[in-house]
């Protein structure tokens, strides 16, 4: 079987996410890249559609490369693999993708705001949360739009229907998800009481920078 280890940390971070009330149901997919260093995969480990997470077993999970061609697995890919492919191509540095339907970041997506720096956790995404023009879900014009306006940034809102969260591996594509649920929905608060107050770039900045030294440090 192909990218087996892969296939079931999908699955393992797909049940995470319901479990964090990033999405329901079937909704939202996550991928990841096979390899050991970012740009070096051929192979991508997607979601099946519309199975739910509860009910995944590793032979459920579509291996294909990034020109899209299935190499392994009887299920179709998710409705979103353009989107997927579109960023991998676009970022070379992304190896895990999570996309989620969570609450208050898909309320920010649906009043169709970026999420600023109204709190300095807004640095698991970069110095703000961008936004993608709305497309039909599964479209090329989605895959577009999304591939187009992340930057820089780990994380995208997609216009009117949810968030797009990346990283190198699905552990920081996840928690990048979490994070920014959390400051949508500081954000959402402040904004229902007044004006917040943004952090300036130069703060991000050092926040940012900090970020990069977080956590404990793997022993040789």
């Amino acid at each position: 079987m192909l990218m087996q280890a892969e296939r079931e940390e999908v699955i393992r971070f797909g049940r995470k996410m319901v479990a964090a009330g990033l999405t329901t149901g079937t909704g939202g997919n996550l991928s990841l890249c096979s390899g050991a260093a970012p740009g070096m995969s051929d192979m991508i480990a997607i979601t099946p559609s519309g199975i739910d997470y509860a009910d995944l077993v590793p032979e459920d999970i579509v291996i294909m490369n990034r020109k899209g061609v299935v190499l392994e697995g009887e299920k179709q890919p998710s409705s979103e693999l353009g989107f997927h492919l579109a960023l991998y191509d676009k970022r070379p540095d992304i190896r895990a993708i999570v996309h989620t339907h969570s609450v208050f970041a898909t309320t920010m997506a649906c009043l169709n705001w970026e999420i600023p720096a109204v709190h300095y956790l807004i640095g698991f995404c970069g110095h703000k949360v961008p936004l993608a023009p709305y497309a039909t879900y599964g479209t090329d014009a989605l895959a577009h739009n999304v591939a187009e306006s992340i930057g820089n940034n780990n994380a995208v809102l997609l216009a009117n229907h949810g968030l797009v969260a990346v990283g190198t591996t699905l552990l920081k594509a996840f928690e990048t998800a979490e994070e920014t649920e959390l400051v949508a929905q500081i954000y959402y608060r402040t904004k229902a009481v007044g004006d917040p107050v943004i952090l300036p770039a130069k703060e991000m900045d050092t926040v940012i920078a900090k970020f990069a030294n977080y956590g404990q440090k793997e022993t040789p």
